[in-house]
């Protein structure tokens, strides 16, 4: 993302602006929120077993399969062929929900299970987009 700095002035006179010393810097949200650009993937929650630790139905999970993954990190995993969004407790090999309304998962040596990365953001949308909905 770009950023071009415009300042412009009406050219009204009298008192000046309280905002006319506010400067308005370069912002790219790729650089505040990627850390690992060309390991980073979007994905999109789905269900309500991850709202305890702020993570609803719909939210925009950034995932980074470059981060070394630690004890009680919020992980997007393939379960036995599904994507799921949990808790992963490495001590006791269980995948936490965050609602008590879900039962935690037990990952034996029969199931399928990879990491595929750590969620380090989520991003709450207050309203609808058509943007988000052809893309996610």
């Amino acid at each position: 993302m770009k950023f071009i700095p415009i300042y412009a002035s009406a050219g009204i006179t009298g008192f000046e602006s309280p905002a006319s010393d506010y400067l308005q810097l370069p912002l790219s949200l790729d650089a505040l929120l990627i850390e690992h650009p060309s390991a980073t993937f979007i994905g999109r929650a789905d269900g309500h077993s991850m709202q305890g630790i702020g993570i609803f139905n719909g939210d925009i999970l950034i995932v980074d399969r470059q981060v070394q993954v630690k004890n009680h990190d919020v992980i997007v995993a393939n379960l036995n062929g599904e994507f799921i969004c949990k808790i992963l407790d490495t001590q006791r090999r269980l995948l936490l929900s965050a609602n008590k309304n879900n039962q935690d998962v037990q990952i034996t040596q029969d199931d399928q299970f990879t990491i595929e990365g750590v969620v380090i953001r989520s991003i709450r949308c207050h309203r609808q987009s058509h943007l988000l909905a052809s893309t996610l």
